[in-house]
């Protein structure tokens, strides 16, 4: 069993790994406590080629895996949490349901500027009235002509309100032959009828864009579907399986780096005449947290791997999120502690770290939905 990573994985990390720290780190305080989207990072970021990694030249991309996109995610996310995410949406989940599902035109028309960040993408699912339970969603699309017109309200949707979104993939309630089907469809952020609601002020992600968003008779052309439109949720759900690795990748990076402050701080920091380091309730917390990590990410470089190889990766995927999500929490709350009362100040990044870790237990699933997950896996005899 190899552990090791290829010549290009390690390449494409190392890259990561410096421009993360060269270029998103000095950023951090601006980022954790400024509501300004960094366009300046995410322009450089698509300059490196981040939001391609996984997808064929052909349409921009950098022509790598699985492994190397979620190694890239997880270099950011150790410099900004919020960025690493910004990568689940628009690569992980929008580009990759386009890449899979879409007809030809429709991957020539959106996949290049996605795979080269000229453009980034949102996907809207939840509503005010679903979210763990995705498939109650109550937006409608209906068939005029040659054009269909859909009606309803999104929300929590990350990407959608900043300048350089061109589209969503959207999930309604449409007839199909006769039968009703959750049905996905492509909309061009210019649609008419398509308005960016208001923002919503959350306890992390400042520099994040997280909107509302409705369709007000929006109107888009007949061949919008993405994908069989039999199938459309049966898509998200597919795509979703990688966005719990991104998720998993993001918040082992985020850990990452609360064990990386807390380290620092632990050995120059003195009390009683010593670093703190020395003593050995300090030193546990660390032991603990680098553990945790580890478990963590290899968690989901499996997932990640199992996904390259085309094997199934529900499990996987599922408790990597589940287990990552919960272990960032307890890695960015023990990092407060040993940094004590400079650990909830805006000076340390371990104070935003914490309050987005709560944030990862609900993205892409709650908690519970993961172990829902597993425990459907138990009970089929899939996992024994």
């Amino acid at each position: 069993m190899n552990f090791d990573l290829s010549e290009e994985q390690s390449i494409i990390r190392d890259m990561a790994r410096r421009f993360s720290a060269d270029v998103i780190a000095p950023e951090f305080q601006k980022l954790a406590t400024s509501n300004e989207v960094p366009y300046d990072i995410l322009g450089k970021m698509a300059d490196m080629g981040f939001m391609g990694v996984p997808f064929s030249e052909e349409y921009g991309g950098g022509g790598g895996d699985w492994v190397s996109m979620h190694l890239v995610i997880e270099e950011v996310s150790r410099a900004d949490i919020a960025l690493g995410t910004l990568l689940d949406v628009t690569t992980s989940v929008v580009a990759q349901e386009i890449d899979r599902f879409g007809t030809e035109a429709q991957k020539k028309q959106w996949l290049p500027d996605l795979c080269t960040g000229k453009t980034i993408g949102a996907f809207a699912l939840t509503e005010p009235s679903s979210g763990s339970d995705a498939g109650s969603l109550k937006m409608r699309a209906e068939l005029d002509g040659e054009e269909w017109v859909l009606e309803g309200t999104k929300q929590f949707i990350t990407n959608v309100g900043l300048d350089h979104c061109s589209l969503v993939v959207v999930a309604a309630r449409a007839e199909i032959e006769g039968k009703e089907q959750i049905v996905t469809f492509i909309v061009p952020k210019d649609a008419p009828g398509l308005v960016v609601g208001r923002s919503y002020d959350k306890i992390a992600f400042e520099s994040g864009a997280t909107n509302e968003l409705i369709f007000d008779h929006c109107r888009i052309p007949k061949d919008s579907i993405l994908g069989d439109p039999s199938r459309g949720f049966a898509q998200h759900l597919a795509v979703l399986e990688t966005g719990r690795i991104s998720i998993a990748a993001a918040c082992v990076g985020a850990a990452q780096a609360c064990l990386d402050h807390s380290l620092a701080y632990a050995r120059e920091r003195e009390q009683f005449g010593k670093p703190i380091f020395e003593f050995q309730g300090v030193q546990f917390k660390l032991s603990d947290m680098a553990v945790k990590i580890e478990m963590a990410r290899t968690l989901y470089l499996k997932a990640a791997w199992l996904k390259d190889e085309g094997r199934p990766h529900t499990f996987e995927a599922a408790s990597a999120k589940l287990y990552a999500s919960e272990m960032l929490e307890q890695c960015a709350s023990d990092a407060v502690q040993i940094l004590g009362g400079n650990g909830v100040m805006e000076d340390y990044p371990v104070a935003s770290i914490f309050r987005a870790s709560k944030i990862m237990q609900i993205v892409e699933g709650t908690s519970e939905v993961q172990r829902i997950i597993i425990g459907r896996l138990l009970a089929s005899g899939a996992r024994s």
